[in-house]
């Protein structure tokens, strides 16, 4: 398995708008769909509301760089900066 966790630091008082925007364009529906997404889920911080954490668990790091190459992440990427000021990522893989 392959997991992958995403911070995003949100534009003040746009964490919810991202999110009400990522599910209304259908993109959440489409990468939980792809071939070898196991788990795509966004947590909340209680202490900053600026923050939100992204979880994608992939069976193996090839799903995921082919999810990468999808039209609905280029969808993703037009839209994010409305809402995302910065992005820290990290990755981890289970033998």
């Amino acid at each position: 398995m392959y997991t992958i966790y995403v911070q995003f630091t949100c534009l003040p008082e746009k964490r919810a708008a991202f999110i009400d925007r990522v599910k209304a364009e259908g993109v959440l529906d489409a990468i939980r769909k792809e071939d070898g997404c196991l788990c795509y889920d966004y947590y909340l911080s209680e202490k900053d509301e600026n923050l939100l954490l992204l979880i994608e668990k992939w069976e193996t790091k090839q799903h995921q760089q082919v999810h990468l190459t999808q039209p609905h992440m280029a969808q993703l990427r037009s839209f994010k900066d409305e809402y995302i000021s910065d992005t820290k990522l990290g990755e981890f893989q289970y033998l």
